[in-house]
């Protein structure tokens, strides 16, 4: 399949919006929330979610995609990247929270932006998944095994950018999950 390392992409991604939103449950609760865990937590949006998966997406699949007839400036393609780009500014706007949580102690803005971003990402996957992946396999279907290898590749090429592997962000994700559950 063509969308097989998207798809794992998408499972992780889930288990990271599921630590945020046990964060904001934290954050509603006035629970404190140490540095650390919202580093980590933006981290993985900016630099797993953004860096790496969005970019798999737009510089590998989206160009398969047009190869095989899709067009990028109107349907599913312009949708995504303009879903791509409110993560990011979503993503901003919780870095930048972060930074006025930790400094006052109002969750507030924080709260607001992360439950933005929970409900964006969540539906954004969704129509991936269920819309987007399934036409790529239809078109894709006779290059998928290239398609695939591309985009292992490049997300080897843009983990590497950041220093940082799979591997960390899975465990990464893993440990956030089992810190917020403390």
């Amino acid at each position: 399949m063509s969308t097989a390392s998207l798809r794992r992409d998408h499972d992780l991604i889930e288990k990271a919006v599921k630590a945020m939103e046990a964060t904001i449950q934290l954050l509603e609760n006035r629970k404190q929330i140490p540095e650390q865990i919202l580093n980590q937590v933006i981290d993985f949006s900016k630099n797993f979610t953004d860096v790496c998966h969005h970019s798999k997406e737009e510089n590998v699949l989206f160009p398969a995609l047009e190869q095989a007839g899709m067009q990028r400036k109107i349907g599913p393609i312009a949708m995504m990247l303009m879903d791509h780009e409110r993560s990011r500014e979503i993503g901003r706007h919780i870095e930048e929270s972060t930074t006025e949580y930790l400094k006052s102690q109002n969750p507030t803005n924080l709260i607001s932006y992360m439950k933005q971003y929970v409900e964006h990402v969540t539906e954004h996957l969704w129509k991936e998944n269920n819309r987007l992946f399934m036409m790529a396999e239809a078109r894709l279907q006779y290059i998928s095994s290239k398609v695939d290898k591309e985009l292992i590749n490049f997300e080897k090429s843009k983990l590497k950018e950041t220093g940082k592997t799979r591997e960390h962000y899975e465990k990464l994700v893993e440990t956030l999950t089992e810190n917020i559950s403390k």
